[in-house]
């Protein structure tokens, strides 16, 4: 098995950015959608990316359109609501995917080192809980990304610290990161 500086991610230019580059920093690896009801992780992303960004936090955001079609457009277009409506500016990958036969090998790897470990608590974990039994009622025993706004956090080893589901509250990301950092 590869490990995370081993692997790279392609960018929207057609070239591939090695994780390599990432060495020593915390990272925050994400599929991410423009017109999912968690799209609002932006806000608390970017508001993450621009107070620790100094100290060593990195975000990698790989839009992502598997999840009931969520991210239509190019990647141009993606980028242009990203900036617009969140003012991002942490690095936007190539939209691919994250699951299923064309999935990134980040995500093959990602998903080895921290499976699916449920929801959680709460309406939007029952909700989610539900949307994914309806299309898969095996759905909790594979590491596949269930949902929009799955995030990795990577520590400055390259070990893979934690997975978020997209239900989870984005202080306990917050938190993880932060510690991580130090």
């Amino acid at each position: 098995m590869s490990r995370f500086y081993d692997l790279s991610v392609p960018d929207t230019k057609g070239g591939q950015v090695p994780m390599s580059d990432y060495e020593g920093k915390v990272v925050i690896v994400v599929n991410t959608a423009t017109g999912c009801g968690f799209t609002p992780h932006y806000k608390p992303l970017e508001e993450m990316y621009e107070a620790l960004h100094d100290k060593g936090l990195e975000i990698i955001d790989v839009p992502c359109n598997q999840f009931a079609g969520q991210t239509p457009g190019t990647d141009e277009e993606i980028h242009e609501f990203c900036t617009l409506k969140y003012n991002t500016k942490f690095p936007q990958m190539k939209k691919s995917d994250v699951n299923g036969e064309n999935e990134i090998e980040l995500f093959t790897f990602l998903k080895s080192q921290k499976g699916f470990e449920g929801f959680g608590k709460g309406a939007k974990a029952l909700a989610m809980s539900a949307l994914c039994k309806a299309r898969d009622k095996d759905y909790k025993d594979s590491p596949d990304i269930k949902w929009n706004f799955t995030k990795f956090v990577i520590d400055r080893q390259g070990n893979v610290a934690a997975r978020f589901e997209p239900t989870e509250d984005m202080k306990k990301l917050r938190e993880c990161v932060e510690k991580l950092i130090g």
